[in-house]
């Protein structure tokens, strides 16, 4: 399919000639996108075989009909199951549409601004931008709309398992395999994409195998428009989600669990359907789009740095050039062999098999890839080429085992901050228990501790970032650091499925105080649940130190594409100094513009639940055959709200590295992005840490498990009062600003990169301001 310009000798560098061909690496790439995706049929086969009405009964005095399942009612459950089904297509049908609105207006921006270099129009790389710009966006689109439809149908059929006999096999299996659609229908897709672009994009740029051309530079200069989509679609989808989930959450929290003392998803509570879609357009689609974008972004910045050296063209060709993209396919591959031992060989049994059977995939995963990572490594790269360094000096010699290092150490820190973070948010341990003890004197010194929390949370997996950073750059610079990012990313399957399960068993615990359904099957639910929050906790530790790597990677292949020296790029220069300061402050102003709108939407919620409490006679009391309360009006506030204001922040995040390339040039744009990566890292980590601690450590409280002064602390005391606001305060910090912050390190950056060109043609780099370095 590849033209083939490589002479016997340069071949010869290649260690595995059938694995580094070009078929094979076609073979290896496809197949396992595909496999990928037919695995994610077959799971949700698994999942659709469930139904939510096995029998119908007749009631007794002949009236109407019931199904049933278990010997259980399930009317109300389907109620209300379509009614969440419907609240999240509408809100994702609203932000879709006004994302496709963006695609276009800003697709044809980067097809005039990426097409303007060197003083000349080159249509065609501002073409094929612009497809790649366009071609991300809809698949991270599909990517959110796949998890999301996915999650909210098994969440109902999850609390059906969990009414079973075999509850815990059952409503376990259920959730991970929903989960496990959205991962590897993800990787599978996004893979195949990016694949099919690479090729198709070669087809223009014949000369991409001739070393010193210039063409595989700009062959994968272009692709990265591919991961700007993703990444402009995933800050949408976070920033819209998590004001949407949160606003919600709040509102329900504050106006049912702290005014009325009623307790969480209680039916009576007109926000609770609200809370509930939440969960799935922020928890879910939002989240699956990061990650998406985190994909994508990784793989982009790997390729431009390694398209820059002709000893790799030359060596290995288009093999390896691709060995990026074969990191992901074997994480495919790995993570689908290593999902079975979740669901059939050790199945959950009982409550205390959850946390280990989740961690046990993690565990495995990393394992088995560091393995089959260095077999790609000797299979795909040349024994030994050049890099050229990012700061434009000597290049380095390159070889498969330092490629493995440096894939390894993303890899295992992944692992690694992934248990840190459980440890700081779960309250089986102490951090968390230390939190929930602080609530004897109130909530004030609830929040205080829960702060505190957050900052200490930071030191080892920033410590540990370090150190990656520092090894994956000297062992191969910033091509390294792209290989790190893609580590930490290559059980993404496995995470992704992780991450999904979390909110299914919130869902479906929601769901099962809402129908009212029995006592034990709210137990098997909160049970899930509680095992969901601290691998959700171990998923976001995954997703903020990969768009951390991401971030810097993409900060590389910027200097990479705008030609910076180490001259141009010095601390000791007045202008990238003040705009390091400068991007260093842009994730606080995000953050605050984030949370305001969190709280903005949380009072007007507040206000709607209270006003139907006053106004429907017997709701609030739970008199039989009062009025319904007015779901639809809570779902319309959190929807119109999120699509309100995700707007500002979005313009926020990418316009200030625009203006900063057009009228500072492209070493200022050099000291925002240093800046805001630096920045946005430790308010990532902290908020999220401090905002899932306050929330296990509410939970604690609920389980019975905190004893002060020798005295069991319950639901409704004073203790679990303080609890409750620590949570409430922690929801926007964990679920809505923490999150998105990723893609704030991700989206500056990938920008900067595709607009590179387009920085460079104004006035040589320096700007229109042209102000004196």
């Amino acid at each position: 399919m590849r033209p083939d310009r490589q002479t016997a000798e340069e071949r010869s560098a290649s260690m595995a000639d059938v694995l580094a061909s070009t078929g094979a690496t076609d073979g290896f790439i496809i197949a396992s996108g595909v496999i990928g995706i037919l695995f994610s049929l077959y799971q949700f086969r698994l999942v659709s075989r469930i139904s939510l009405t096995d029998r119908i009964s007749t009631a007794p005095g002949g009236g109407n009909q019931a199904p049933l399942v278990g010997g259980i009612d399930t009317t109300r459950l389907i109620e209300i199951y379509e009614a969440i089904r419907e609240g999240a297509d509408s809100f994702l049908f609203a932000e879709y549409t006004i994302c496709c609105y963006f695609l276009v207006g800003f697709g044809i921006l980067v097809l005039l601004l990426v097409s303007y270099t060197g003083g000349q129009f080159h249509i065609d790389e501002g073409g094929l931008t612009a497809v790649a710009f366009v071609a991300g966006g809809l698949t991270s689109m599909l990517s959110g709309l796949i998890g999301m439809r996915v999650a909210v149908f098994s969440n109902a059929r999850t609390t059906v398992m969990a009414a079973g006999e075999n509850a815990w096999t059952d409503a376990f299996n259920c959730a991970f395999r929903a989960g496990s659609v959205m991962g590897f229908a993800l990787c599978g897709l996004a893979m195949l994409v990016l694949y099919l672009l690479a090729h198709l994009f070669a087809l223009h740029y014949k000369n991409w195998d001739v070393p010193n051309s210039g063409d595989a530079l700009k062959l994968f200069e272009c692709l990265a428009g591919y991961g700007l989509g993703g990444s402009s679609i995933a800050l949408f989808g976070r920033v819209g989600g998590g004001i949407y989930t949160k606003a919600a959450d709040v509102g329900a929290d504050l106006a049912g669990k702290v005014v009325e003392g009623i307790p969480e998803d209680d039916p009576r509570n007109p926000a609770t359907i609200a809370d509930n879609v939440g969960d799935n357009v922020g928890d879910v689609a939002g989240m699956g789009s990061d990650l998406f974008g985190s994909f994508a972004e990784a793989t982009c910045a790997a390729l431009v740095v390694a398209s820059s050296s002709p000893s790799l063209i030359a060596g290995a060709g288009w093999p390896g050039l691709m060995f990026p993209v074969t990191i992901s396919a074997a994480g495919i591959l790995v993570c689908l062999v290593c999902s079975f031992v979740a669901t059939s060989i050790r199945p959950v049994k009982k409550e205390s098999d959850i946390e280990t059977v989740l961690k046990t995939q993690l565990g495995l995963t990393t394992i088995l890839l560091t393995a089959a990572v260095y077999v790609l490594a000797i299979c795909f790269l040349p024994d030994k080429f050049l890099l050229e360094r990012a700061s434009r000096a000597a290049s380095i010699t390159f070889t498969p085992i330092k490629a493995w290092g440096c894939v390894c150490s993303g890899l295992w820190s992944g692992c690694l901050i992934g248990f840190i973070t459980e440890y700081y948010t779960s309250h089986s341990y102490s951090p968390v228990r230390e939190v929930a003890q602080a609530c004897e004197t109130g909530a004030a010194t609830n929040i205080i501790y829960g702060l505190a929390l957050g900052y200490r949370s930071t030191i080892l997996p920033v410590s540990l970032l370090s150190i990656v950073v520092y090894v994956s750059f000297y062992l191969g610079d910033m091509y390294g650091v792209a290989l790190a990012a893609l580590g930490m990313l290559a059980n993404l399957s496995t995470c992704l499925a992780i991450d999904v399960y979390g909110p299914i068993c919130d869902n479906a615990g929601g769901i099962a105080e809402m129908a009212e359904l029995p006592e034990h099957v709210r137990d098997v639910t909160d049970a899930l649940d509680a095992a969901g929050n601290t691998t959700a906790a171990i998923g976001k530790g995954f997703a903020i130190g990969s768009a951390c790597l991401v971030g810097l990677a993409l900060f590389g292949a910027f200097i990479t594409r705008a030609e910076l020296t180490t001259d141009q790029i010095s601390l000791l220069s007045p202008l990238i100094f003040a705009c390091l300061i400068f991007g260093a402050m842009i994730p606080y102003w995000f953050s605050a513009m984030t949370m305001k709108s969190v709280g903005k939407a949380a009072n007007e919620m507040v206000k709607e639940v209270a006003r139907q409490f006053r106004e429907i006679p017997g709701l609030l009391e739970g008199t039989p055959g009062h009025a319904p309360a007015d779901h639809a009006r809570c779902i319309a506030i959190s929807t119109d709200a999120s699509l309100r204001e995700m707007i500002a922040p979005a313009i926020l995040v990418m316009l200030t590295p625009l203006l900063f390339g057009i009228l500072l040039g492209t070493d200022a744009v050099a000291g925002l992005l240093a800046g805001s990566i630096v920045s946005a890292i430790q308010m990532a980590i902290s908020a999220s840490n401090t905002g899932g601690a306050w929330d296990n450590a509410k939970k604690y409280v609920e389980s019975g498990k905190c004893v002060i002064n020798g005295e069991v602390q319950r639901k409704g005391g004073e203790v679990h009062k303080a609890a409750v606001v620590g949570d409430t305060v922690g929801d926007p910090l964990k679920d809505t600003s923490g999150p998105a912050l990723n893609i704030v390190m991700k989206l500056m950056a990938i920008l900067s990169l595709v607009f590179a060109d387009f920085f460079k043609s104004i006035n040589n780099g320096h700007g229109l301001l042209r102000i004196p370095h």
